[in-house]
């Protein structure tokens, strides 16, 4: 569609435009108790046609509807490519350590020793082998009081 400067109109602009004019057909009927009647009930509309009566402007309908689904069709295959991103990366995931060895703010020295998974495993913690955990609980290492890492490796003092 064109306006006279040659500049395109959105459809509903232009289905908008269009309802203003008299198409000459009921579009519906309103009856309501007699005027002054206290409690009377509101009025009530008795036949409602939503659509437009003439073709142009349900052509114009039709392709703004088109246009619609097609945009919603964008967004579903927009969510469902990023969540089969997301389930790839879960899949891709290098598996959880059995064991991690908790740094401290130096980074230097070892603060805990944790069962891989412990909740309580700060940000500065390090997968690392059981020998290791073994080694740092045997050069005095304290392990999580949360997950006990020395008891689940059999570690005595």
């Amino acid at each position: 569609m064109q306006t006279s400067k040659g500049r395109g109109v959105h459809p509903l602009w232009y289905a908008r435009g269009q309802l203003g004019r008299s198409t000459g057909q009921l579009k519906y009927s309103v009856t309501s108790a007699p005027l002054g009647a206290r409690g009377s009930l509101p009025p009530r509309i008795e036949r409602v046609n939503d659509l437009p009566p003439d073709l142009p402007r349900l052509r114009t309908l039709e392709t703004w509807l088109i246009l619609t689904l097609d945009r919603v069709r964008r967004q579903i295959a927009d969510a469902e490519r990023r969540e089969e991103e997301f389930q790839r990366g879960i899949a891709a995931r290098p598996p959880e350590p059995d064991w991690l060895i908790e740094r401290g703010l130096s980074g230097r020295d070892a603060v805990y020793v944790h069962v891989g998974g412990c909740w309580n495993a700060g940000k500065r913690s390090k997968g690392v082998l059981q020998e290791q955990a073994l080694r740092a609980l045997a050069e005095g290492v304290k392990p999580c009081p949360q997950c006990e890492p020395d008891n689940a490796l059999g570690f005595l003092d």
